[in-house]
């Protein structure tokens, strides 16, 4: 049991490897026009709601706190404490996807929308519409991510309701719990990166 336990975490890491050099394209892509296009991307930033970013961010936190303590309980033989935390991190999961919707929603009615029917009024709008599309393409790949974890966290949850866990075997809740914290990471990144640019300025 042990040597399939390093086996499946070692997978879970060379994964994990492989998405943090997908996801460092597009903050290459990132890095080089926001050298390229500074004013756009703080007029682009200034676009994003600052306040529903800071609370998607605290919600992630707070769901890779209730799936430490979900892998926890997993191994130390608390059932009902593991399906608690698991449910409680997809309802976490569930509530930074309705805000993602709304905010989506919002790029919508304003129409800024990157494509034919992209609108923005700014000084620099063809240069804040690369901003926007890779905003779009981060965070939607992001999201992405979340609803994958969504539904690895359901079909670890009905395991944990059929009392497969114990402290002999909790290797697929501890890495779930690898690749649910491998996601909020990368929102700690895209945070700043996308919404805090040239705040203090602004603000100042």
């Amino acid at each position: 049991m042990a040597q399939q336990a390093e086996a499946s975490t070692l997978g879970m890491w060379i994964f994990l490897v492989t998405e943090v050099m997908f996801f460092g394209g597009l903050f290459t892509a990132y890095l080089i026009y926001r050298i390229w296009y500074p004013e756009a991307w703080a007029e682009g930033s200034r676009e994003l709601d600052i306040q529903l970013g800071a609370f998607n961010t605290a919600v992630l936190i707070g769901s890779s706190l209730t799936m430490a303590l979900a892998v926890r309980a997993a191994q130390t033989n608390k059932q009902r404490a593991t399906v608690g935390w698991l449910i409680s991190t997809m309802v976490l999961g569930l509530v930074f996807l309705v805000v993602k919707f709304f905010e989506y929603k919002h790029k919508y009615d304003l129409g800024h929308i990157p494509g034919p029917n992209f609108h923005f009024e700014g000084v620099h709008a063809s240069q804040v519409e690369i901003f926007l599309s890779l905003y779009f393409a981060m965070t939607g790949l992001h999201a992405l991510h979340m609803l994958i974890g969504f539904g690895i966290m359901t079909a670890i949850t009905i395991m944990a309701v059929r009392g497969r866990f114990s402290s002999e075997w909790s290797t697929p809740v501890e890495l779930a719990g690898l690749y649910w914290h491998f996601v909020d990471i990368v929102w700690i990144f895209l945070f700043p990166l996308l919404y805090l640019v040239d705040r203090a300025g602004h603000f100042a």
